[in-house]
């Protein structure tokens, strides 16, 4: 794919339409002027790269030669402008910026088959784009199982007189953290062992290694090794300084290969240290993109302040430790309160475990290191991650996030009463023609080849993939969710790519229903991520959503606002947005093998809008668009649709 032309008489419409807004809403009268949105400009080569991000080494996908991609630091209102180069001689690629809403620009959203072309080996694209609003988020792969093999980075956005953050003076610094899971086996195996029919299928299983900002340790830890790290890996050790050290100088498997260990000079894999004042607060970004891992983090001796959840305010809460599910992110505050002495050396673990599945992968640690500390190390083990199944522990921290009281703007969503649709979305593991699938109301996603985007902008529908009729938005009354799709009658799944159409400012309740999977009693967490938008949280509950029930009891005083949101073990979670952004958002299961195995769902909004949009003719030359080039015009609208 070609460099497409970029709009940038667009966004800047979308720039001045966001400034004014916001000065409106948030500026005092007697406020400075605030400087101007500005362009921050990158250009990226994205390659095969041989790393060693956990001290062994192993193909990956990287941006510039290096591991994790570059930070993207903007401000709420700037342009991000990233050229990429796709420098894989074998796939496409693309690049999803997790968290930005891309109102009037929804091709640069970066999903294949939805809202792009992939880029194809030695073409290039500029994604163009406002960064809308102030928070931590990220940006990875996705196509494929891109974000799995390395291609993915942290993406902050600060705030600005316009767009305020109400806790921007309440810290003196801030700390990024990324959390990833990373596998040794290279993500074409585990690729085609879950597309493998039958008793052949072969599940990806436990990552090797959990990394912070791209780092970890995969056959030693950081820290004293106790019975509890020895219950997850019984041949558990510490990796010793002393005698690693005299493999520095080893050319092939140190200077060569980067696998001598965390300690040595030019190490991949060294620890990852954050040198803090005393008695100063700061604020821990935190993020997961996570291919599989639900994770724990804790900072020895701190307590921890949440103030953010996915770029949104939060009623700041107290905790000692957060659950973190891939797709979320977090900021955190942390007060250096507490005195070095011989027995407390000023240095502290930051211990990430896996959670929700029954761990074999090792914590990941770091250090929170204090200036005037006289030891470069923490004294004592790292602490323990809560017990893996203890569902109630992430319960209760998933509950007490609620929106901010007394916010300069209410972000209360629509009253019920001005509610347009309901969508309930079954979740269930399925065989599909003998194959292991994930469903959405017995309807595995299957993607087509051409973008959604594409064919809508050129009224191709009908050609591009099955437009005949939309994707189920509701399951039988009598399904079990307490058994198996197998014991349920009339239960049959299928491959579709269907999907919801959404008329431009309805307001859509989805209710997320967990159940069993293919075997009796065994249901898992999955974090949902929505593309285009934030949405508020309704709420949770245990088992079969009842809306005769469960609606009056909904949250609509204060629900957080967030973009990814989980639905745990034989539970349902309720959500509801605004169809406020014209163009094709995908709607799915973090979990990046999930999602490979079709749990996902695609809503079309603003029908009769798209021809409005200043598509990039490039970015969609593909499927059948490409083989209809030569006399695509933009299609003609549809009637309005009756206002919401």
């Amino acid at each position: 794919m070609a460099k497409p032309h970029t709009s940038s008489d667009h966004l800047t419409a979308v720039q001045l339409l966001l400034c004014c807004t916001l000065l409106v809403a948030f500026a005092a009268p007697s406020a400075p002027a605030a400087p101007s949105p500005a362009n921050v400009n990158m250009t990226w080569d994205v390659e095969y790269i041989l790393w060693a991000p956990d001290c062994q080494q192993r193909v990956m996908v990287g941006i510039n030669g290096r591991f994790p991609g570059p930070t993207i630091t903007a401000r709420a209102g700037d342009v991000v402008r990233v050229t990429v180069n796709n420098k894989l001689p074998t796939e496409g690629l693309v690049v999803h910026w997790h968290g930005m809403r891309q109102v009037g620009t929804p091709w640069a959203d970066g999903t294949a088959s939805i809202s792009q072309c992939a880029i194809n080996p030695g073409d290039s694209f500029t994604y163009e784009f406002v960064a809308d609003k102030p928070g931590t988020f990220f940006y990875h792969g996705h196509f494929g199982m891109q974000r799995a093999a390395g291609l993915y980075g942290s993406l902050i956005v600060d705030a600005t007189a316009e767009q305020d953050e109400p806790y921007r003076k309440d810290y003196d610094g801030e700390l990024n953290v990324l959390l990833s899971d990373w596998y040794h086996e290279n993500v074409y195996a585990q690729a085609a062992g879950l597309e493998r029919k039958d008793k052949h299928f072969e599940w990806i299983g436990e990552p090797q290694t959990i990394l912070i900002n791209g780092r970890g340790q995969y056959d030693c830890m950081l820290g004293k090794v106790t019975r509890y790290h020895r219950g997850i890996d019984r041949y558990a050790k510490t990796c010793v300084r002393g005698k690693e050290a005299k493999l520095c100088n080893d050319e092939e498997r140190c200077l060569r290969r980067s696998e001598c260990g965390p300690y040595c000079p030019e190490s991949q894999c060294a620890p990852v240290v954050f040198d803090v004042e005393p008695g100063k607060a700061y604020r821990l970004r935190i993020a997961s993109t996570t291919t599989l891992s639900a994770l724990n983090l804790q900072v020895q001796g701190h307590e921890l302040t949440v103030v953010e959840a996915d770029g949104n305010p939060v009623e700041p809460f107290k905790v000692t430790d957060i659950d973190i599910y891939s797709g979320e992110s977090y900021s955190v505050l942390l007060t250096t309160n507490n005195t070095p002495t011989f027995y407390r050396p000023g240095a502290f673990w930051i211990s990430v475990g896996v959670r929700g599945r029954h761990p074999k992968t090792l914590p990941a640690t770091a250090v929170l290191r204090y200036t005037n500390s006289k030891f470069d190390w923490p004294g004592s083990a790292p602490p323990e991650t809560p017990a893996w199944d203890d569902i109630d522990h992430s319960k209760s921290f998933t509950y007490r996030i609620k929106a901010l009281r007394n916010a300069t703007t209410k972000t209360r969503p629509p009253r019920s009463a001005a509610l347009n649709r309901t969508i309930a979305m079954l979740n269930t593991q399925t065989l599909v023609g003998g194959h292991v699938k994930w469903a959405i109301n017995n309807v595995s996603l299957a993607l087509p080849a051409t973008p959604y985007l594409g064919a809508y902008f050129y009224g191709l529908q009908g050609r591009a993939f099955d437009a005949a009729g939309e994707a189920p938005d509701r399951f039988p009354e009598g399904y079990n969710v307490s058994r198996p799709p197998g014991e349920n009658k009339g239960y049959a799944a299928r491959l579709s790519d269907r999907v919801y159409e959404l008329p431009l400012g309805a307001l859509v309740d989805v209710v997320l229903q967990n159940a069993d999977m293919m075997r009796e009693k065994t249901s898992e967490t999955h974090p949902w991520h929505l593309h285009g938008h934030d949405f508020w949280v309704l709420g949770y509950g245990d088992g079969r959503y009842d809306a005769g029930r469960d609606f009056a009891r909904l949250n609509t005083e204060d629900p957080p606002l967030r973009n990814t949101v989980v639905v745990f073990p034989h539970g349902w979670t309720a959500l509801r947005f605004v169809a406020d952004n014209t163009g094709a958002w995908a709607f799915h299961c973090h979990i990046e093998p999930h999602l490979h195995m079709g749990m996902g769902a695609v809503f079309i909004e603003g029908v009769d809008k798209m021809r409005e949009l200043n598509v990039p003719r490039e970015a969609m030359m593909c499927g059948v668009i490409r083989t209809s080039a030569a006399v695509l015009t933009p299609a003609t609208p549809r009637s309005p649709a009756p206002a919401p």
